[in-house]
């Protein structure tokens, strides 16, 4: 029961997360459900779904095609829906019924591919996990199933990963990264799985050097590492401008940030030592800092604020009301993956 929230609205799951990374890539989706997922994931966590278009579909499973295991079943929809879209391939993404019942996604990848002739990814998510644990698979196999020749360096190329609304709280946030980036220095800047689509992933070995935003990108950049020798910095090279403004005054305050851990970290290092950061996503342990915060639910989190006090706490704004006391100052810090709430100015 740690992660259940009384207080808080539910976290984006790790099916939204995989959805995510793969919106903008022109395959076709199939949502391993009977409808209650996709229909969350349109309405709620998806903010691309109201300006945009993706071939995102539902499996529409019922309780016998559950119970009987009916793949057959959903292998000739899946092809059906290939032929009806042109999508270039499918991912199978699990949710909570499959993950019961142990659906054997490694056979309905085989039996996808044997039947349409395209290449067919399978993302194992069992709906309790939260958004970044699903993009990390998401990416991953994307790489695994794209990225597979070993192409001549192009220099002044760049390639970003972790880059999703999700984490960033736009609709154009791989624009705005990638232009951060080419006024750094790099010529070219493929942000894979938003806004470069599915040929930059097949030709992601040519990259200089790879960007990790988030940690959902990090298993990814490792294995284009370990497989083509590409090198990579974990950096996240935007923060919202209204929050670079109130950075300044924050030296020499005993600061709290509550975002995706990279998110924080760069934080802390526009604003010094004096930064803690906390998160209730994925922390990757060699890059906290003492004092740093991995919450494992809603409790955990009102017990560190009955124990500790900060000048400033920077956080999506709906903790603004659970951490009032702890606090002088609060900055807003928009987490569209906690709230459902983009980046102020930024409509759908």
């Amino acid at each position: 029961m740690k992660m259940l929230l009384k207080r808080l609205s539910p976290f984006a799951p790790d099916h939204s997360g995989a959805v995510s990374v793969l919106f903008e890539l022109g395959g076709l989706i199939v949502i391993c459900d009977a409808g209650g997922c996709t229909g969350n994931i349109c309405g709620f966590d998806e903010p691309r779904w109201f300006t945009s278009k993706c071939a995102l579909f539902s499996a529409a499973l019922r309780d016998m095609d559950a119970i009987l295991g009916r793949d057959e079943h959903l292998v000739k929809k899946t092809a059906a829906a290939l032929e009806d879209t042109g999508a270039e391939f499918s991912a199978l993404i699990s949710t909570p019924v499959p993950a019961v019942i142990a659906t054997d996604f490694h056979a309905l990848k085989r039996m996808t591919e044997r039947r349409t002739g395209k290449p067919a990814l399978t993302i194992t998510a069992a709906g309790t996990g939260l958004y970044d644990s699903g993009a990390e698979v998401a990416y991953l196999e994307l790489m695994k199933t794209f990225a597979k020749e070993k192409l001549p360096v192009e220099p002044g190329r760049a390639g970003v990963l972790g880059v999703t609304p999700l984490d960033f709280s736009r609709v154009d946030a791989g624009s705005v990264v990638a232009e951060k980036l080419r006024n750094s220095g790099w010529k070219q800047v493929d942000c894979y799985g938003m806004g470069s689509g599915l040929e930059f992933i097949r030709t992601a070995s040519a990259a200089e050097k790879n960007f990790v935003a988030a940690p959902s990108g990090l298993a990814a950049a490792k294995y284009l590492e370990k497989t083509f020798g590409t090198p990579y910095e974990i950096c996240c090279p935007y923060l919202p401008a209204a929050l670079e403004e109130e950075l300044p005054s924050l030296q020499g305050k005993k600061v709290l940030v509550i975002h995706q851990q990279f998110a924080g970290n760069e934080v802390r290092k526009r604003v010094g030592d004096n930064v803690t950061v906390a998160s209730f996503f994925r922390m990757e342990k060699d890059l906290m800092q003492p004092g740093d915060v991995a919450f494992a639910g809603e409790e955990a989190f009102l017990e560190y604020f009955k124990e500790n006090r900060f000048d400033v706490v920077i956080g999506d704004p709906k903790f603004k009301r659970l951490v009032a006391g702890s606090a002088e100052r609060f900055v807003p810090f928009c987490h569209f993956a906690v709230s459902g709430q983009l980046e102020e100015g930024q409509t759908i």
